[in-house]
């Protein structure tokens, strides 16, 4: 075994257009030649001080003849005073095509969830690609996601293991659309993660929790990969739809890529100064996906969403189990739904997902009703693009939000009723699932309208009379009992908006 000991001053190229990066110098092996079967290891360590590049990439010169490369690396994690964050360092691979941005060259990431992984023509560790290794300059890249005072100091350890290259397989994936389901609405989670990010199920195991929480649709939603993409196949049926996406995690926020083409990879490597987010949004769209910022007021570290909502089709509200982050997020979004009447400008839907990793994580709370055409990747999609949706803690919560005119005008969630503004509108309800649940509607004044409590069976009714000069719309909420004071209690649904005037021409 050879060593080389590298460190941050011993700095070869920074490289700019992108977050902040590093390349560091190269570590190489010996020609190929006379090698096979055999396989040889390099070791370099270095330090990182606070305040590191986002990205540092160690180059690896990889000769002929090698038929895998082996990454390991460890990091050391000092005790730090309460408050301040220790260090936690990311990896991921590009190869000989390059690290630029836009990830020609990607072949997989793991962030902080593997210690190892390894890269063959035939196979790859979960979150990479396998594919053909060619001669050329590989780069390992580092993410320095937290690092302590004390600096962050590594070992990478890197094997090349020589001989012929097996066959790279051909990828197979999912069917794009369910036979035989018409219009209806369709339960889903569209933020999930498997063994092939940092999630500890396996794509059949979450089908499975997928079928048995009554969903018809998920998303393949995994952390700056698409190496999910090809094992999804199995997985789907006649019960349910698998749409593939990613999980795009910059420094500066998450967004869900929602149903784009298989094998589409969006790069995460840029911050919100960057000016580059809008680049890889109309990526998504190109790859016939929708752009959704996820859990936007999450204090996790880069979780906060900051890129602005100008490029999203759709806003995940509500994350998983209920929490004050998710509050806040209900209060910004229904903010933005107050300037979109105020401005007279589009207005962006609302969402939930359960952003399930493992046990104890419920696939399916929260999950997304959607109203579509048929099963279909494209048709959920134009239903969550046009918000007709509500979003419930689990399949046994169901709903029926209209509301109508004096002259048989109605409009349901996500549409608009076109009546005059001083025309009376009939606001109705029907709730199932819900014990003991309070109605709460809720429009651009505010709450203007509080049931009392369903009944222990769970369903009821509730009729609302308004206008639409006192209402420009209308959102329905159903609460849990409040646990505390006078805040509401977590929800067990809420539904995007009903518009009630006609839009200006």
């Amino acid at each position: 075994m050879c060593e080389d000991h590298t460190g941050i001053g011993r700095r070869a190229v920074f490289v700019t257009g992108a977050a902040a990066a590093l390349t560091l110098g190269s570590v190489s092996f010996a020609s190929a030649a006379g090698r096979d079967g055999g396989q040889e290891t390099r070791t370099v360590r270095g330090t990182l001080e606070p305040g590191a590049p986002d990205f540092v990439y160690v180059p690896v010169d990889v000769p002929s003849g090698v038929r895998e490369i082996k990454v390991s690396y460890t990091y050391d994690r000092p005790s730090v005073p309460a408050g301040t964050t220790g260090n936690a360092l990311d990896i991921g691979l590009f190869d000989e095509r390059g690290t630029e941005l836009g990830g020609r060259g990607f072949r997989g990431w793991s962030g902080g969830a593997r210690t190892e992984f390894f890269v063959r023509a035939d196979d790859a560790t979960p979150g990479y690609l396998p594919g053909p290794v060619r001669e050329g300059t590989w780069h390992i890249a580092l993410g320095p996601y937290t690092v302590a005072p004390q600096g962050l100091s590594y070992e990478i350890t890197v094997t090349l293991a020589y001989g012929e290259q097996g066959e790279t397989p051909e990828p197979v994936y999912p069917p794009e659309r369910v036979k035989g389901r018409g219009r209806g609405w369709y339960r889903g989670d569209c933020h999930l993660h498997s063994w092939y990010s940092d999630g500890r199920r396996t794509p059949a195991e979450i089908a499975a929790l997928a079928r048995a929480a009554g969903l018809d649709f998920i998303n393949s939603s995994e952390h700056n990969t698409h190496s999910a993409h090809a094992h999804w196949a199995e997985a789907a049926g006649d019960d349910l739809l698998v749409m593939l996406g990613e999980e795009v995690t910059t420094r500066n926020g998450h967004v869900v890529a929602l149903g784009t083409d298989p094998g589409t990879f969006v790069d995460w490597r840029y911050r919100a100064r960057d000016n580059r987010f809008g680049r890889f949004a109309r990526q998504i769209r190109r790859a016939g996906g929708l752009v959704v910022p996820a859990h936007p007021h999450a204090t996790c570290i880069g979780c906060n969403w900051k890129f602005g909502f100008g490029e999203a089709d759709a806003v995940e509200v509500w994350n998983g189990p209920w929490t004050p982050d998710d509050e806040v997020a209900l209060a910004d979004w229904d903010g933005m739904l107050v300037a979109s009447v105020r401005e007279g400008r589009d207005w962006i839907p609302a969402m939930g997902s359960s952003d399930a990793h493992r046990d104890p994580d419920v696939v399916g709370r929260p999950q997304t009703v959607v109203l579509a055409d048929e099963l279909s990747r494209r048709a959920v999609q134009e239903g969550i693009r046009a918000g007709r949706s509500y979003i419930a803690e689990s399949r046994n919560v169901s709903l029926t939000f209209g509301a109508s005119g004096g002259r048989g005008e109605h409009a349901g969630i996500g549409e608009r009723l076109d009546v005059d503004r001083d025309t009376p509108v009939t606001v109705r309800l029907e709730v199932t699932g819900a014990p003991r649940c309070t109605v709460r509607l809720v429009t651009d004044q505010g709450v203007l309208h509080t049931s009392a409590p369903l009944p222990v069976s769970g369903s009821g009714v509730v009729e609302w009379r308004t206008t639409p000069s006192y209402a420009a719309y209308v959102r329905a909420e159903l609460r849990h009992e409040a646990a505390v004071g006078p805040l509401p209690g977590a929800p067990a649904a809420f539904t995007n908006p009903i518009f009630l005037c006609r839009r200006e021409r």
